[in-house]
């Protein structure tokens, strides 16, 4: 089947705000850099920060969603910038690339390994936060929106025009739009239209030379690439143009919860062999964590399994009874919504206000403050037995904070090709799998505990889950499955995280990288490398 897409001024400026001698270190050469290269020099000041300007802090930490990377021994950027306009941006490459300094682009910070804003190089993070207008056009059903922007921004953009249509996106509203499309980016509807990437039609993209290209200008390899291939190996993506799909007027949701006591390793079995057949309009997901039992206070494992349907209770319930009887499905576990009332309610926020979504350094309650994320990808139903040994690791005192939520596949993923973008993980998966070990204190005994229970689960995992290769979704960067400090430049290295987490298309990646930044500027520990 064939996938279808919808159709110079004066440098003394600076230098009175940041107070430094021009020739002492590599960032204030940049600095001074900036200056000489803006035409601009006393607007552009205020979009950029040091470690001596009082809101430097406040910045660097608006977005930083994983406190790991978050404390006094976390490295520091040596400047912040924060472009508002394509003339930043290319002064800011142009400087880093003369003085020798890393870049990391940031969005929304939701980066799980926060390689968007740490190195351990001396480095300059680009923040986004400037670069976010979003632009709807309902009648031809496209929206343009600046890769800064997060999902909320987008949603409540698109809510304002018309509550039938939206786009494939993200479930979380505080994630940069910017960062989760160039990953591939899944949500709520990618059963239904795929994923975020599938559904882009055109893109502005800056490279390492300052060139601003967009679909054409660029071709075809490339705007395959950003469409998937993770944020920070080829260039800066400015914005993104997308395709906005249907959706009903009416969506439901339901959740129903089952204790261990209350046969929930049968359900979670059976459920298994069945989401993955469920309609294209219906996001199953199964979520495991762990509660004190009430009969005895010994902690038990409790399954929560929930949806978002693309229609009303009436139509949702002879569905679920046919196909999912077991569940006991009533209408008293579903409730009926708008599509955007949805994006709320499936991040513990449904009493908050619409205007909510605009707000970019919301704190969702269902967030942990530390954590670490994995994933995995299941071909073939894991057995009872594999289960068991599952749930009872997150009866360990370790996991207290932790949840693991399997997402059905299944719908429109099993009929886009493996190499339609970057993001390979389409036919043959069952469900994915998404670990989140969480804890609420850091210190490193609390650390390394957590991390030690994450890595011991993933290897208990490895027999239940794919092989050659263990696949992984970069959205969900892990590091564990290889790393080091400055960047990949070996493909050698690099491929020991790059076939799982791309399969049979990290080579035509590492093509396009060789064409586009064979010096391999943009770079960090899971960047795409040159071939040489």
């Amino acid at each position: 089947m064939k996938f279808r897409q919808c159709s110079m001024l004066i440098p003394l400026v600076l230098a009175a705000v940041f107070s430094f001698s021009w020739a002492a270190s590599p960032h204030q050469n940049f600095l001074h850099c900036l200056s000489l290269r803006s035409n601009d020099s006393s607007s552009f000041s205020k979009l950029i920060f040091t470690p001596t300007n009082p809101s430097y802090e406040s910045v660097l930490d608006s977005t930083v969603r994983n406190l790991r990377f978050n404390s006094t021994d976390t490295p520091k950027p040596l400047v912040i910038v924060t472009p508002a306009k394509i003339s930043h941006f290319q002064a800011t490459i142009y400087c880093a690339r003369k003085h020798g300094l890393q870049t990391r682009t940031r969005s929304g910070g939701h980066d799980y390994e926060g390689l968007s804003f740490v190195a351990k190089v001396p480095f300059v993070v680009i923040d986004l936060v400037n670069y976010r207008s979003v632009d709807v056009d309902v009648e031809n059903r496209v929206a343009w929106v600046q890769a800064g922007a997060i999902f909320g921004e987008l949603y409540y953009r698109i809510a304002e025009k018309s509550r039938t249509l939206a786009f494939a996106g993200g479930v979380f509203h505080t994630i940069g739009v910017g960062g989760h499309i160039s990953g591939g980016g899944f949500g709520l509807l990618f059963r239904k239209y795929g994923t975020a990437g599938d559904n882009v039609i055109d893109a502005k993209f800056i490279d390492v030379n300052g060139r601003v290209l967009d679909r054409k200008s660029m071709g075809e390899d490339l705007f395959w690439a950003i469409r998937g291939g993770g944020g920070g190996s080829f260039g800066i993506v400015l914005a993104w143009k997308l395709c906005l799909v249907s959706v009903p007027a009416i969506v439901t949701e339901f959740s129903v919860s089952r204790t261990l006591e209350q046969n929930a390793t049968e359900l979670v079995h059976r459920w298994q062999s069945i989401a993955h057949n469920f309609p294209d309009g219906m996001y199953p997901t199964v979520a495991l964590r762990s509660i004190n039992s009430t009969q005895d206070g010994r902690k038990t494992v409790v399954a929560s399994f929930g949806s978002v349907f693309l229609g009303t209770i009436d139509e949702l319930l002879p569905l679920m009874q046919e196909r999912f009887p077991e569940l006991g499905l009533s209408r008293k576990d579903c409730n009926e919504m708008s599509w955007i009332e949805s994006i709320l309610s499936e991040t513990g926020i449904s009493n908050k206000p619409l205007e909510i979504l605009l707000n970019r350094t919301f704190k969702s309650p269902i967030d942990n403050p530390y954590y670490k994320i994995k994933s995995d990808y299941v071909k073939q139903p894991i057995s009872k037995t594999g289960l068991d040994g599952l749930f009872s690791r997150l009866t360990d005192e370790a996991a207290a904070s932790t949840t693991i939520v399997f997402f059905a596949y299944g719908g429109i993923m099993d009929r886009i090709p493996e190499d339609a973008t970057p993001f390979p993980h389409r036919a043959g998966n069952l469900y994915k799998i998404f670990y989140n070990i969480g804890w609420l204190e850091e210190n490193k005994a609390s650390s390394e505990t957590h991390l030690d229970w994450a890595r011991r689960t993933y290897s208990y995992m490895a027999p239940y889950v794919s092989k050659s290769p263990r696949e992984a979704y970069i959205n969900y960067r892990d590091v564990d499955i290889g790393s080091n400090n400055i960047g990949y430049t070996s493909y050698e290295e690099a491929s020991v995280w790059g076939l799982k987490y791309f399969k049979k298309n990290f080579d035509r990646l590492v093509h396009v990288k060789t064409w586009i930044d064979p010096e391999n500027f943009f770079k960090h520990e899971q960047s795409i490398p040159p071939l040489y």
